[in-house]
C-alpha cells in the first residue's frame, strides 16, 4: 500500500512540477486514473492522509474532481462532496464520513427543512451586509418573544454536543446536534420579524442568526448544497 500511494504521488506531483496536466479530453499520460487509484487505496485502506502536505492548492482541486468522480459512481452528490471541500479539509477518511453524513441528514424532514432555514438566515444576513456592518459579539438571551429565547436556547445546548461530535469525528452525531436547530429555527421564522424598528432587537436577532449560520458551518458550506 505504501508504495503503490508513493508511485502514484511521486507521478502526480511531478508532472504537476512540469505543467503536464490533463485538458479537456486529453490525457496521454493517465493522470485522471493514477488519481482515481489514489483515492481508491486511501479510502479502502483508510490512510490518514493530509494531502495538503504532499499537493499545491491546483492539484487537490484535481484530486476534489477526482474524489467527485468517484464518489459520484458510487451515487453519491458532487455538490455535497464540493460543501465538505469548502471547509479545507484534506483527509479523503474524513472528507467522505462527512459527506456520508451530510448525504443522510440531508435524506431526512429535518435536514431539508433546516437546510432551508440556513439559507434564509444566509441571505437575511447578506441583505443586511449591504446595509452595513453586521453587529458583532454574542447574541442575549430575550425574554420575548419566546421563539427567539428558544432559538437561543437549542444553540447553547446544541453547541457542546457539537463540539464532542467533531472532536471525535462523530459526523451522524453532528448532524443529530444540527437536527435539534430545525424546528426552533422554524418558529423563529415564522414568528420573530428580524428587521425589528428597535435596533437593540434587530441586532440581536442577527447575531442569532450569525449563530446559526456558523454552527451549520462547521459541519459544511451548506450555501453550496442545491435543493
Amino acid at each position: 500500500v505504501a508504495v503503490a500511494l508513493a508511485d502514484k504521488i511521486d507521478t502526480l506531483t511531478g508532472f504537476w512540477a512540469i505543467d503536464e496536466k490533463p485538458t479537456g479530453s486529453k490525457d496521454p499520460f493517465a493522470l485522471r486514473r493514477a488519481a482515481l487509484g489514489l483515492i481508491r487505496i486511501i479510502l479502502e485502506n483508510s490512510a490518514r492522509i493530509g494531502l495538503r502536505t504532499l499537493a499545491s492548492d491546483d492539484l487537490l482541486a484535481f484530486f476534489a474532481d477526482r474524489l467527485k468522480v468517484a464518489l459520484k459512481d458510487q451515487g453519491k452528490r458532487g455538490d455535497l462532496v464540493d460543501a465538505v471541500f469548502a471547509l479545507g479539509d484534506d483527509d479523503l477518511v474524513r472528507i467522505v464520513a462527512r459527506v456520508d453524513a451530510l448525504s443522510g441528514f440531508l435524506a431526512t424532514e429535518d435536514g431539508t427543512n433546516l437546510l432551508q432555514g440556513y439559507k434564509r438566515a444566509v441571505n437575511i444576513l447578506r441583505a443586511e451586509e449591504k446595509k452595513g456592518e453586521l453587529p458583532t459579539g454574542a447574541p442575549s438571551r430575550a425574554a420575548a418573544p419566546a421563539e427567539e429565547g428558544a432559538l437561543f436556547d437549542a444553540l447553547t445546548a446544541a453547541e457542546p454536543k457539537l463540539d464532542a461530535a467533531l472532536a471525535a469525528e462523530d459526523f451522524t452525531g453532528a448532524m443529530t446536534a444540527l437536527a435539534a436547530l430545525r424546528g426552533p429555527v422554524d418558529a423563529f421564522f415564522d414568528k420573530v420579524l428580524v428587521n425589528s424598528d428597535v435596533a437593540a432587537e434587530r441586532d440581536n436577532r442577527l447575531r442569532l442568526l450569525q449563530q446559526v449560520r456558523d454552527a451549520m458551518g462547521r459541519v459544511a458550506d451548506f450555501s453550496l448544497v442545491t435543493g
